[in-house]
This record gives C-alpha cells, structure tokens and sequence, in this order.
C-alpha cells in the first residue's frame, strides 16, 4: 500500500477552506459598523441603544465603534452632577433636561445606578424618576450599573459618554451614583461639574471636604428650603477661603429646592457662567489636557490588565495564588514575571 498516495488522498477529501473569509469577515464588520455610525449621526435611537449595549458589554466591534465615533466627539458640552445619596441629583438632572429642551438643545443623560445585587444591572431608579421625558427624541437617557466600580461611575460611562457625544447631543449629563467623599472620578470627565449637599447630614462640609469638595466647579445646596442650608453655605465659605484654586475660578453656590423646580433656571445660568469661563486664556483646551492625561493612564491600566488576565487565565491564576499563599514563592517576583510577559520582555 502507497501511504503517501493514500494521505494526498484524504487530504483531496478534506472540505476546501476559503482564504478569503477573514476578510469577508472584516468588510462586513466593516460595512455594520459604518451603518450604525451613519444611523446614530442621523438621530435614530435605536441605533444610538444598540452602539451603547455594544460599547457597553465590550461586545465584538466594540473598539472599532469608539475609533470611528471619536473624531464625531468634543462637541457636546459634558455636565456631572456628583453628590451623597437623596441629595436630590436625580431631580436636578430631571429640571435642568426639561429646561434646556426649553431652549431646543439635546440631551444625553448617563444615569450611574447601584448594581443590582441578583441581576448585576443597574437598579434603575433614576429612569424610573425620569419617565415623562421617554417620549422626548431630544432626550436619551441611559442607566448604567457600577459593575463593582469605585468613584461613582461604571467602567464604561467615559465610552458611553463619547457615544453620545458623538451622536450630536448638545449636552450630555452624567449623573452618579451617590458613594461619598471618594466619588471623584467625574472630574476627568465632565467639563463642569457640579456637586451637590444638602443640610442636615450631620457634620455637612466637614464629613466630606476631603475629596469630593475640592473638586466642584459649582456648588449646589440642594432642599435650601430645610434648616440648616445657611450653615452649609458658611462652611463652604469657610472652605473656599482657605485655598483658592489653580485657575482662579471661585465656584459659585447655588441654592434649590429641587422637587418644585426652585433655583434650577440659576443653576442653569451659572453653568453658563463657568463655559464662559472656560472661554477665556484657552482654560478648556489646558482642563481637557488635564483630564486627558489621567484618563488615558487609566485606559493604560485596564488594556495592561486585560492582557494580564489573559497571559494568566482563571487555573493558572488559582494556581499561582496557591503557591503565594503557602509560601513557595513570593508575588513580588511573580508579578514582575507576568508584567514582563504583558510588556514583551
């Protein structure tokens, strides 16, 4: 028996494997991300919904979407509104949405939301409070879980930010889920920012001058209706005049009452005063800069780590951690030997 007359005819059987479909594969991936593109830039919102779902869950394409929306981005004019639980943020978002429609200006509204412990998503409870503005198509609103993040935003609100951006929305607030003095994330991504107390938790400025106080743009007493709300506005007085801020802007303090629409239109105006501000001696350009150099380590940082993970796999992992717990090797070293394999040393 020829053997080799046998393989050359077993591999004649074998099914014929076009080279081309990598390729085809490609175009057509291609052609469906210029489609949604075109979609989203032509105002349609469920091309807008499903280029976030994909953004959203790292879906595949999802990295070629931002790429190709990024030069469509930096128009829209990007608004955080941070502060504690019940400091009424969501109210806030609400009126200032329905009064810029007033004005015929778009909105994106990123709501972060606690993670549902049972379904991982987002608890929802801003769209709930947000429901007469569904039939508006000037206004898009998405809820967005943490996911277990810190800082009061989800890993993804940045990309999904720059999706609505790039859509063509005048304006896109994002509103966070209230964590405390540590929820200073928003900083690096809103052009102005706006946080948010109310009277009567304790000791007000104090408890949290740490961290999120020195990041406010504006300062918003909301519920200025309850007693307290004139000792809060002492305090951050009392604050400002201790450190002034690098570029001279002294944040103005706004009082509302948010559940009736009070102080809403004031707010409004002294957003409009800091973009004004931004103007000038080109302070925009010099912030995003700013910005831009702490985002893009952190997207360093989540790249980096998504390789490691993918270098150590979830076995190998155990594993490793095994022989660190029990001593047989120390995680200095190993650390060094992954970030070395990442890196391609």
């Amino acid at each position: 028996m020829n053997l080799g007359n046998s393989f050359a005819s077993e591999i004649s059987a074998w099914p014929k494997v076009s080279v081309c479909q990598p390729l085809l594969y490609t175009d057509r991936l291609k052609h469906d991300i210029q489609r949604s593109i075109e979609q989203l830039r032509s105002g349609d919102a469920r091309a807008l919904a499903r280029v976030i779902s994909t953004v959203e869950n790292r879906a595949p394409g999802w990295s070629d979407l931002l790429k190709a929306l990024f030069p469509h981005s930096g128009r829209a004019r990007v608004i955080g509104l941070t502060g504690s639980p019940g400091a009424g943020k969501s109210t806030l978002v609400d009126h200032l949405a329905r009064l810029y429609r007033k004005e015929n200006r778009t909105v994106g509204i990123v709501a972060v939301d606690p993670t549902s412990p049972y379904t991982g998503g987002a608890i929802l409870g801003d769209r709930i409070r947000m429901q007469q503005h569904f039939s508006d198509p000037g206004i898009y609103i998405r809820s967005m879980a943490t996911r277990g993040s810190l800082g009061g935003l989800a890993r993804t609100t940045a990309d999904v930010a720059t999706v609505l951006d790039a859509s063509g929305r005048d304006l896109v607030l994002i509103e966070t889920v209230g964590v405390g003095q540590d929820e200073v994330d928003i900083v690096r991504l809103a052009d102005i920012t706006v946080v948010i107390l109310v009277p009567g938790m304790g000791d007000d400025v104090q408890t949290i001058k740490a961290g999120i106080m020195e990041i406010a743009d504006i300062f918003v007493i909301n519920k200025s209706d309850h007693a307290g709300a004139e000792r809060v506005e002492r305090e951050i007085r009392a604050l400002q005049s201790l450190a002034a801020r690098r570029d001279g802007w002294t944040p103005p303090i706004v009082k509302t009452v948010a559940s009736e629409g009070v102080g809403v239109q004031e707010l409004a105006a002294a957003i409009a005063q800091f973009e004004a501000y931004l103007k000038q001696e080109n302070r925009a350009l010099k912030r995003s800069v700013e910005n831009w150099q702490e985002r893009l380590v952190e997207m360093l940082r989540e790249a980096m780590l998504e390789k490691a993970r993918a270098q150590l796999g979830d076995g190998n992992l155990a594993r490793l951690a095994a022989e660190v717990a029990e001593h047989k090797r120390d995680p200095y070293s190993l650390v060094e030997e992954v970030a070395a394999k990442v890196g391609g040393r």
